[in-house]
């Protein structure tokens, strides 16, 4: 057999990448990386250096002890550990779902008729993100509308834009969304003949990924109400990320936005244990309008089936032990902590330099920090380097802005305080301000 004759006219790497690009569908040839994952690959590739980037939960907090109580439980009887580990319900554990509405009334101050919501209303998935796309594909045409908070949840954006969805942000503050700008955004929408593209209003309310604000009581009803009003030939959805709701380390607690919906058809609450309790879990859960619950469930039928059962039963049986209260309590101490030595080291390393300004959160993950106009915090701007070179990851927020609506600032940071500890928060916060002057001095 005579060798076979090498190519002469051999692909490169990158006209292999193209050709192959060409068989993908239209989706997966839109479909981009998201921000993050470069940024996490950075922190888990060089150990040493302070990740104040990804929002992962602190290792050392992870409920270890109620899990392996649960787990033993469960694995007393032979015949309930069969159970688990055999396929569940499309819809999600009943008990799992009895515990989450039972606590979200608790938090709401609200009973069963008060709300209007059941157990039949919840549909458990495979943590808060699949919910959203479960949704977003089941709402959502391409060229459709979803109006956001400016900044939002950047993991969200990157979906949309997969799914060839216009994300259009709406202006803030330090109370959260602001509702007359809402309303000039929907009514400017109408006018332009584009009200019946906007299909949903999407916030994180608690405790905002990435900017840490908390939607004020007053706001609430006021952004529910505007849904409802501009609601002409279709629905327009509030989708409420609640992932942070638990995470609150001082203030009070604030009502949801479903508590103020009170025919129950505007207002979609998606929630998570993966910042409450345990990522590596992946259990979410969504509390959807009567309506919609069947073409949820269908669509995720035609996915995966239903979400892991045994991660779901183990759940159900911490909720059961009464321990998920007490592990709550334990998050809320360690992560108050680290809050504090985030202000503190900010005030320390910052306050010689008032152009430099960062909101207080009331709990959450995050701390969001702006920079003077003219400082670019993005890759391609000098700090992020200089950032770097001193020990200290940040995500540059222009990642977290909405492509429409408003302006897209260069001069923003989200920190994380999730991970590190004190001492190493206060060492990033110092190492990042360094590398400020740095830049300040070279201007």
């Amino acid at each position: 057999m005579s060798a076979r004759t090498p190519s002469t006219n051999p692909q490169t790497d990158q006209e292999l990448a193209e050709t192959t690009l060409l068989h993908l569908s239209q989706r997966a040839q839109q479909t981009g990386n998201q921000p993050i994952g470069e940024l996490m690959h950075r922190a888990l590739a060089n150990p040493d250096l302070i990740s104040l980037a990804a929002g992962f939960v602190d290792p050392f907090t992870l409920p270890l002890g109620p899990v392996r109580e649960a787990f033993e439980q469960i694995w007393q009887d032979p015949k309930r550990v069969r159970s688990v580990l055999q396929y569940g319900t499309t819809a999600g554990s009943p008990e799992l779902r009895e515990h989450i509405l039972l606590r979200h009334h608790d938090q709401d101050g609200q009973s069963t008729a008060e709300s209007g919501l059941s157990v039949d209303n919840l549909v458990v998935t495979a943590g808060s993100n699949q919910l959203l796309h479960l949704l977003s594909e089941l709402l959502f045409n391409p060229g459709d509308i979803v109006l956001c908070t400016a900044p939002t949840y950047f993991v969200y954006l990157g979906l949309l834009k997969n799914l060839g969805v216009r994300a259009i942000g709406v202006e803030m503050d330090e109370q959260g969304m602001i509702p007359e700008a809402l309303k000039e955004t929907l009514a400017q929408l109408e006018a332009q003949g584009e009200l019946s593209k906007v299909k949903a209003i999407y916030l994180v309310d608690y405790f905002d990924n990435p900017s840490g604000v908390t939607l004020s009581r007053e706001r609430r009803p006021e952004i529910v109400k505007l849904a409802k009003t501009f609601s002409q030939k279709h629905p327009i959805y509030i989708l409420e990320d609640a992932a942070y709701r638990e995470l609150r380390y001082s203030g009070e607690n604030l009502p949801s936005m479903r508590s103020f919906d009170e025919s129950g058809e505007t207002v979609i609450v998606c929630q998570t244990f993966s910042k409450s309790f345990a990522p590596g879990l992946r259990v979410g859960c969504g509390m959807l309008p009567t309506h919609l619950v069947e073409p949820v469930i269908n669509m995720k039928g035609n996915l995966d089936f239903g979400s892991p059962h045994f991660a779901q039963e183990l759940i159900a049986e911490v909720f059961r032990q009464d321990i998920y209260d007490c592990h709550i309590r334990r998050l809320q101490r360690e992560y108050r902590v680290k809050l504090r030595a985030m202000l503190s080291a900010l005030d320390t390393h910052f306050s010689p330099f008032p152009e430099v300004t960062w909101l207080k959160p009331d709990g959450g993950l995050y701390v969001w920090l702006s920079l003077p106009n003219d400082l670019d915090t993005s890759p391609a701007g000098t700090l992020f380097d200089l950032a770097l070179q001193e020990g200290i990851l940040y995500v540059p927020g222009h990642f977290c802005f909405p492509p429409e609506g408003t302006e897209i600032p260069k001069n923003t940071i989200r920190l994380s305080f999730g991970v590190q500890t004190p001492e190493r928060i206060e060492a990033g916060i110092k190492a990042l301000a360094q590398a400020f002057q740095q830049v300040k001095k070279s201007k």
